[in-house]
């Protein structure tokens, strides 16, 4: 199974055949969960969009094309090599929710995309796949808007924001983009991979689909494999694939660590290795960042956490205050000048901006932050002291 085998038309064709809540029929037995990080079931989310009250009969869908998370490619990908495959999967979902428009929200960053993008609407519009009378009763036409280069963007309701002509911030949920999105409108917004997806499965079948990966991680993952290894680029593997089976592909045995979901996911040690790439262990939208054994653990956390003081939007004070609390207390670390209670405290901060953020860029920001502290407190030059978690203490008693 490869994505890039699938042929465009034969899955709007076959959608278009059977009725918008058979089309949601087939993509929730399919058991296709977001490809963008978050894994909601898609099925899910489009039922609950199909089935909301909507004003004036209106309803959007919104394809998330911020790729803005660290270490994640395989968008651009596919967004330059098989646009088709999105454009048909917003199309599919446009019919199977009721939805007369869509939108594709593009990363500042890819504008050289735009242009083939637009290319490919207009044609796909010539052809009668888009615009008026897609089928006797659905039109549906699609439209493409730039970012700004905000990573907090990447947040669906962010997006949202920025889509309205606002600053991109997260709004306060409920209500969900599935009862009042774009416009107040019941909205679907998915990631790029997954609308991708969603053509493969209605050309193929769902059973074709859900034969690949694990009981609760259905399908193929496309990986963006960075960093120390000798052949980076974009994967597809099944989903449950062993982290160890990746590296061995991109010929990165000799890993040290891997950062699994970018800036905002986890660095995992190379003794678990073992752990997979799924839902239920290790999750990614995408990113698969190597860590090679000549790297400075310290220079890999101090690098993220830059990231995120300059990405938060300011809007919580979480997120606003943690990032560079955290930032500085890394500092702190490389320059022997962080204490025992001063590494509490920053764990203990690391813990409440996991809970109270308002979006996952407040709440997932430590995240590789702590992950290093547990598996390699030794490089972090953790403090020794008897009052901080055991598995931060180092055996040699810190430096």
């Amino acid at each position: 199974m490869t994505l890039a085998s699938i042929e465009t038309g034969t899955g709007l064709q076959r959608a278009l055949a059977q009725s918008p809540t058979d089309v949601v029929d087939v993509v929730d037995r399919s058991g296709i969960r977001g490809r963008g990080g978050a894994g909601f079931p898609t099925g899910r989310k489009w039922r609950l969009a199909a089935d909301s009250p909507a004003p004036d009969g209106r309803r959007y869908v919104v394809c998330n094309a911020d790729e803005g998370e660290p270490g994640t490619f395989k968008d651009r990908v596919l967004l330059a090599d098989l646009p088709d495959l999105v454009l048909e999967g917003m199309t599919i979902a446009g019919y199977a929710i009721g939805a007369t428009e869509g939108v594709v929200y593009l990363r500042g960053e890819y504008c050289y995309l735009r242009d083939g993008l637009v290319e490919r609407i207009g044609a796909r519009r010539a052809a009668g796949l888009l615009g008026n009378g897609v089928r006797p009763g659905f039109d549906f036409e699609i439209r493409l808007q730039l970012g700004s280069g905000a990573y907090v963007c990447g947040e669906e309701t962010a997006l949202l924001e920025s889509l309205e002509g606002r600053r991109g911030q997260p709004r306060s949920r409920p209500p969900y983009p599935v009862t009042s999105g774009l416009h107040g409108a019941p909205t679907v917004v998915d990631n790029v991979e997954t609308f991708a997806w969603v053509t493969a499965i209605l050309a193929k079948g769902a059973d074709w689909f859900s034969a690949v990966g694990t009981d609760r991680s259905t399908g193929p993952k496309l990986l963006s494999v960075s960093g120390d290894v000798a052949r980076p680029g974009v994967y597809e593997f099944p989903l449950g694939v062993p982290i160890a089976d990746v590296l061995a592909a991109a010929g990165g045995t000799d890993a040290r660590a891997v950062v699994v979901g970018g800036a905002a996911g986890q660095c995992v040690p190379a003794s678990l290795f073992g752990r997979t790439i799924s839902f239920e262990d290790v999750s990614t939208g995408g990113a698969f960042i190597v860590i090679g054994p000549d790297r400075v653990l310290l220079d890999v956390a101090e690098n993220i956490m830059e990231f995120f003081a300059d990405e938060s939007c300011g809007q919580c004070a979480p997120c606003r205050i943690g990032t560079v609390t955290i930032l500085d207390g890394i500092r702190r670390l490389r320059e022997g000048r962080c204490t025992p209670e001063h590494l509490e405290r920053l764990v203990r901060l690391a813990g409440t901006m996991q809970v109270t953020s308002l979006c996952g860029l407040g709440q997932s920001s430590p995240d590789v932050f702590l992950s290093l502290l547990e598996h390699f407190p030794q490089d972090m030059r953790v403090p020794a002291s008897p009052g901080l978690p055991a598995q931060l203490v180092p055996a040699g008693g810190g430096e």
